[in-house]
């Protein structure tokens, strides 16, 4: 699909939360049908945007098996999965629909599904991820600052879980972001996940995490909805208990109540626009 310059809409979203300039930002780019513009046009917008990520959306014709295409990039990179540009996506065309119900993404990995509830919360459906235990890395330790329990690949996800002792330690991270996204680029991986225990009981959440990115321009990510793709089926071992609320301790912050159901995870959050534009570049 060319993009003339006439304009395409696209919208600021704060996902997983229901307060303006909380949560994690998304920018959204809801396309005609007809297929994809230029991947180099998307990329542009992306890093125009200079948001964690950019999505972009065009609705399917029936017998598809889902009813939008869905895209993420970063600054600099596509990636395979974003949890609040997902968030985000399904608030806007359900913000235009004016209704509730399910809308299925087909992406990269493979179809997501997003219910918005009678309150405007929304219920994300994803795969849960597969967690391995290896070794703690000593670069690793070097460049977050502290010493992690337990290290965690997570698969197709792509990124890496550390757990460290507690809700202290993870917020007073101040990680070596140049030696992070050296060591990330060495082990392919799309970033770390740190997690801790909740502090306290009755704190309103049951564990906390920061994600750090640097490799893919996302030095701190406000809230990382497929970072609890992994966290989840994490915590709900530890913990004993399927249904729990995971908070991300960033400066912007936000939650998600999370439920595992086999090998999948429900992410439940909020979200508000904040912005609402028109792209006038062409993408010739």
């Amino acid at each position: 699909m060319a993009i003339d310059g006439t304009g395409v809409p696209i919208r600021v979203i704060d996902a997983f939360t229901g307060e303006p300039f909380t949560g994690n930002p998304a920018a959204v780019c809801l396309l005609e049908p007809g297929g994809w513009p230029d991947e180099n046009w998307m990329r542009r917008v992306a890093a125009e945007m200079r948001h964690s990520e950019t999505a972009f959306a065009y609705p399917l014709p029936d017998g598809e098996g889902a009813d939008w295409a869905l895209r993420w990039f970063t600054p600099t990179v596509e990636v395979d999965l974003c949890g609040h540009a997902t968030l985000a996506t399904a608030h806007a065309l359900h913000t235009d629909a004016g209704r509730t119900g399910t809308i299925r993404f087909s992406s990269r990995s493979g179809i997501l599904a997003a219910h918005t509830h009678a309150g405007g919360s929304i219920t994300l459906d994803f795969p849960a991820a597969r967690l391995a235990a290896v070794p703690v890395a000593s670069a690793l330790t070097e460049a977050l600052g502290a010493g992690p329990e337990a290290t965690f690949d997570t698969g197709g996800l792509g990124d890496v879980l550390v757990v460290v002792r507690d809700e202290v330690t993870v917020r007073a991270l101040e990680p070596d972001l140049p030696a992070l996204a050296r060591w990330c680029r060495a082990e392919n991986v799309r970033g770390v996940i740190v997690t801790a225990p909740a502090a306290e009981p009755g704190t309103g959440y049951d564990y906390v995490s920061r994600f750090f990115a640097p490799a893919v321009a996302v030095d701190e990510d406000p809230f990382t909805g497929s970072a609890h793709t992994a966290l989840a089926p994490y915590w709900s071992r530890r913990l004993d208990s399927t249904e729990l609320i995971g908070l991300q301790a960033s400066a912007r912050g936000g939650t998600a109540r999370t439920v595992v159901a086999g090998e999948r995870v429900h992410l439940t959050g909020r979200a508000v626009t904040v912005l609402d534009g028109t792209v006038l570049a062409a993408d010739g």
